[in-house]
């Protein structure tokens, strides 16, 4: 399967890939994954930053809870962890890297037998408070008032969101339906009610319904990164 606009198919590069990952049809080699989001100017020419959102803060290791929320799995090795999350679009390989990039998170990835792609930090003393806070043994599910913000969101939909006009669709991981309710809950407090989505409807996934509700995820998660294609990304209304 080619990368989006490269022409090179993933065996045609050599494997595993570290950040960043080249795309020679949307830069030159060297020239960063993405430019730095601007935040909205309201009518006063002002510039409008929403609480919590992707915007606010500085990036953190914390912010890959956003991708454990999905389909992300975190794994031990000692006194180290690694973080795994695949993904069905080359553009997504693309952003998660350069995110990760940024939270100073070495990241690869590779081709999987099913085409998709295989997105994995290393092992690193870095990921391990995160991988304390979700494993239970070999169990992964949130912590106890597990919340999302906008980095957590946009990492999140990076990895997982499907847009189904008007709605946007965030895919969940795993098969235990109480983890998929704590990570429903964070949504409603995110001002994010979503329907839950079962395996045989579609999911398991949440589903923001509404262009309201996905105005609010746009204002959440910031700007569409450049690799993603437009109409993959939220707008806000």
């Amino acid at each position: 399967m080619p990368l989006s606009g490269s022409g090179e198919t993933p065996a045609a590069l050599p494997l595993p890939v570290t950040f960043p990952v080249p795309d020679p049809a949307t830069r030159r080699r060297g020239e960063p994954a993405e430019r730095p989001t601007v935040p909205e100017r309201g009518a006063t020419g002002e510039r409008q930053l929403v609480f919590f959102g992707a915007e606010t803060g500085e990036p953190s290791v914390a912010d890959l809870a956003g991708l454990l929320a999905g389909p992300g799995e975190v794994h031990r090795m000692g006194g180290t962890a690694r973080l795994t999350v695949e993904v069905d679009a080359a553009w997504r390989v693309h952003v998660l890297v350069t995110e990760l990039g940024r939270r100073g998170v070495r990241a690869t990835w590779e081709p999987t037998e099913d085409r998709r792609y295989a997105v994995r930090t290393a092992y690193t003393r870095t990921i391990v408070p995160l991988a304390a806070a979700w494993l239970r043994g070999p169990t992964q599910s949130p912590p106890s008032g597990f919340q999302l913000d906008g980095r957590r969101l946009r990492l999140w939909l990076a990895a997982a969101g499907v847009a189904e006009t008007p709605d946007f669709v965030l895919r969940l991981g795993g098969t235990d339906p109480r983890r998929w309710a704590v990570v429903g809950a964070a949504l409603h407090a995110a001002g994010l009610t979503g329907d839950l989505l079962a395996p045989d409807a579609g999911g398991p996934a949440y589903r923001i319904a509404g262009r309201r509700r996905s105005s609010r995820l746009a204002e959440l998660v910031g700007e569409r990164p450049d690799a993603a294609p437009p109409g993959t990304w939220p707008t806000r209304d």
